[in-house]
């Protein structure tokens, strides 16, 4: 029985110590649960958090934020039980799923959907969860609203799209190159390329001059200018990351388009309140109007082999990593 442990923070990968090290079995009670976990997504930010760029994590620790596996302890109404689950403090402020067991409180378990296998219910988390929570917070998107995604085709840009199509809005996403949209939809996703000149200008002429009533900004800076000039009046956009930390800003179309900017941290969600976002998409997953990654043979690995998989995800591998404990 195994996990992983990072010891102190690393300046890279290449000198970070994972050390795949024995465990015991946990004993629990109360309201706590072990969880066999049979898989564990290799998130960008667990890896991050490994190479100390999260000023708040606490050493040593075990990684790991997302996961699936069994009850094999706790209240006698969850042991046995198919589970998955996610977590902002897991891996970062407690120990995390990189390993065979993960202890935690029942209120971060949920029953997996059915249909859904361990490594993909292992790999949905971080990214749903972000995209569910940017919509809750801003309002969830309605049949007949416009909704574009910059990032279209990122982890979290598809889980975005996935959410807004199931629930009846038309999708415009923007994404490097000219290929079309690479995930699932349960409606058609158009695509923008953002190397055009004009892309709030493409999104209005889609939409009939209105623009878009929802913008879920993946990427940050770099589409902050098209994002604000595609908006319509009463426009929300959501904020979950950025690459420079400083933009011009004019505030007159601002508050004369009425528009509400939202900011998602899912860091600051534990597992409790990441569960509940997991509870509102669970429907969605067993019925098949929201689908999990693919999480091709080629990107699973056994937890001995946790630099490799670390390091896929450093170098931006396109599928979602998953370390089978």
């Amino acid at each position: 029985m195994s996990r992983i442990r990072v010891l102190e923070k690393a300046a890279s990968l290449d000198v970070l110590d994972l050390k795949v090290e024995a465990m015991d079995s946990p004993l629990v009670g109360g309201d706590d649960v072990v969880v066999e976990v049979r898989a564990a997504a290799v998130n960008p930010s667990d890896v991050k958090a490994a190479l100390g760029m999260m000023p708040h994590a606490i050493w040593p620790r075990t990684p790991g934020r997302d996961w699936a596996g069994v009850v094999i302890d706790g209240p006698g109404d969850l042991v046995g039980k198919s589970v998955w689950g996610s977590g902002g403090d897991l891996g970062i402020t407690r120990d995390g799923s990189h390993a065979r067991y993960l202890t935690c409180h029942r209120s971060y378990v949920r029953e997996m959907p059915n249909g859904v296998s361990f490594a993909e219910a292992g790999s949905i988390g971080v990214p749903f969860v972000t995209a569910h929570e940017g919509f809750s917070r801003a309002g969830m998107p309605q049949p007949g609203d416009n909704v574009l995604v910059f990032g279209a085709n990122g982890k979290v840009g598809q889980a975005a799209c996935q959410i807004a199509a199931m629930l009846g809005a038309r999708v415009i996403g923007v994404a490097r190159g000219e290929g079309g949209y690479i995930g699932h939809a349960a409606t058609p996703v158009t695509m923008i390329s953002q190397s055009v000149p004009d892309i709030a200008g493409q999104v209005r002429e889609l939409t009939d001059g209105r623009g878009a009533d929802i913008v879920f900004n993946t990427v940050g800076s770099p589409y902050f200018a098209d994002a604000n000039a595609a908006m319509a009046l009463g426009a929300r956009a959501i904020f979950i990351a950025t690459i420079s930390r400083e933009v011009s800003f004019d505030i007159l179309p601002f508050y004369r388009g009425r528009h509400t900017f939202v900011g998602i941290d899912t860091l600051a969600l534990n597992g409790a309140a990441s569960a509940e976002n997991l509870d509102a998409l669970a429907a969605g997953f067993a019925s098949g109007a929201l689908k999990p990654y693919p999480v091709p043979e080629s990107t699973r690995f056994p937890i001995e082999h946790a630099g490799e998989a670390y390091r896929a995800v450093l170098q931006g591998v396109q599928d979602r990593v998953v370390l089978l404990p």
